[in-house]
């Protein structure tokens, strides 16, 4: 399909009125909390919470190296706990905005601090615990390497904090919090004969082991509780992971992977351009023929997170790396780098296919709360799974969709580097030299 017939064809984000709508009904977000307190003074007996069903656990960061650790548990809907983990199936089932508030508001994080002495302060990994299976700890994991919702029940030394934390784009939303004095197994969880494989090798590095579990078919979601955890790597080497790095770190280690897998395959043989549109955020994928090369340039609307300023300019970042990947660390893109980029090499790799890759994404206003960079991850992968315009060359596709951009064509050149041609040139010039 012709790429102007294609733009022309995309149907309008029939969800945008709804979440503007959620966002004047914001006040629906503190109806969640009152909820989940009523249902927290039914489950608690005493000061412990009986039947509790925990899904998922969470890993913080703050005060480092003294972190707190959690296990996340819906409370009043311990029967539908999967239904609370993120995963792709939130993009499958449609949630919006006000879904995922309301799902991290039904959730208990029952936590406590791990306080050992830190190996090293400089390092972004939080202190060794080594292969530690009791006690509060051993339960998380536990937690995170079962195959389905773990039955617990858990002490508490006080009423839940109540309240929700959207302060980053990487990690989802945290609902109430809750200072935990134990935590106890009501069952034997049952852990996948490929988790177990990497457990019981003492000297499986952590970058092997995620590759392992991937290629056995676990999402990244799961990968990325077990690194949490501290139950990946050398034995005498695992350590608890923040949740917000460990996200990061597994869309990298997998993205590498799979960059290696379509280092040597052939070129797609003719410009496409994707697109999809999900809470707010609307993506543009461009792959033109040519070596691997990515970037993702994001531009988010005056009025939006992270640009509050209504009167404003829209604010653009960007980040990219050529055939042999990155040296070093995303800070402006940060964690949405990693899962645009892993999504696109996962296409490519499921197609046998190099490309040269540039995603787009137009953040507007009715993006109102961050939920999460799982939201980037899977508008990207899901953007494939539509139909898609061609282009002459790269660079008429660039500009026929800056058309559709909230900046010109001209301030896009000045920010990216594909669309302005360089990237592409440096690459050219190194393999010369």
């Amino acid at each position: 399909m012709r790429l102007d017939d294609y733009i022309e064809e995309l149907e309008p984000d029939e969800e945008a009125k709804r979440r503007r709508l959620a966002k004047e009904k914001s006040y629906e977000i503190t109806d969640h909390l009152e909820e989940f307190e009523q249902n927290f003074e039914q489950a608690l007996s005493g000061d412990t919470l009986v039947g509790s069903t925990a899904p998922s656990i969470f890993v913080g960061r703050s005060n480092y190296p003294d972190i707190p650790v959690g296990v996340l548990s819906p409370v009043g809907d311990e029967n539908a706990a999967e239904d609370y983990v993120t995963d792709g199936n939130w993009y499958q089932q449609g949630y919006d905005i006000p879904d995922v508030l309301q799902r991290r508001t039904g959730l208990l994080n029952s936590n406590k601090r791990a306080n050992v002495d830190s190996p090293s302060i400089a390092s972004r990994l939080t202190p060794n615990v080594h292969d530690a299976w009791d006690g509060f700890v051993g339960v998380q994991r536990e937690v995170a390497i079962a195959d389905r919702p773990v039955d617990l029940e858990i002490g508490l030394d006080d009423t839940p904090d109540l309240g929700l934390d959207t302060g980053t784009d990487v990690a989802t939303p945290r609902g109430p919090r809750a200072n935990a004095r134990n935590a106890e197994l009501r069952e034997n969880p049952y852990v996948p004969k490929p988790i177990k494989k990497t457990l019981e090798d003492d000297d499986w590095q952590a970058q092997g082991a995620m590759t392992y579990l991937y290629r056995r078919g676990f999402d990244v979601y799961d990968i990325n509780s077990i690194l949490s955890a501290g139950a990946l790597g050398e034995t005498d080497q695992r350590r608890l992971v923040p949740t917000r790095w460990s996200i990061t770190a597994v869309d990298d280690t997998v993205g590498q992977f799979l960059r290696g897998r379509i280092r040597n395959a052939p070129s797609v043989d003719e410009v496409q351009v994707w697109a999809n549109e999900y809470m707010g955020n609307r993506y543009w994928i461009v792959l033109a023929p040519g070596n691997w090369e990515f970037e993702l340039v994001e531009m988010k609307a005056p009025g939006s997170i992270w640009n509050p300023d209504p009167e404003g300019d829209t604010w653009m970042a960007s980040a990219s790396e050529g055939f042999d990947g990155r040296s070093s660390y995303v800070e402006e893109t940060a964690g949405a780098y990693y899962a645009a980029r892993l999504a696109a090499l996962e296409h490519l790799e499921s197609i046998g296919r190099q490309a040269k890759c540039l995603v787009l994404r137009e953040v507007s206003d009715d993006y109102w709360a961050p939920v999460g960079v799982w939201q980037v991850r899977e508008s990207v992968r899901n953007a494939f799974d539509g139909d898609y315009g061609e282009a002459e060359t790269f660079h008429d596709a660039v500009a026929e969709v800056a058309t559709q951009l909230p900046v010109s064509h001209a301030r896009l050149r000045r920010k990216s580097e594909l669309a302005a041609g360089l990237q592409s040139n440096l690459s050219a010039f190194s393999a010369r030299d």
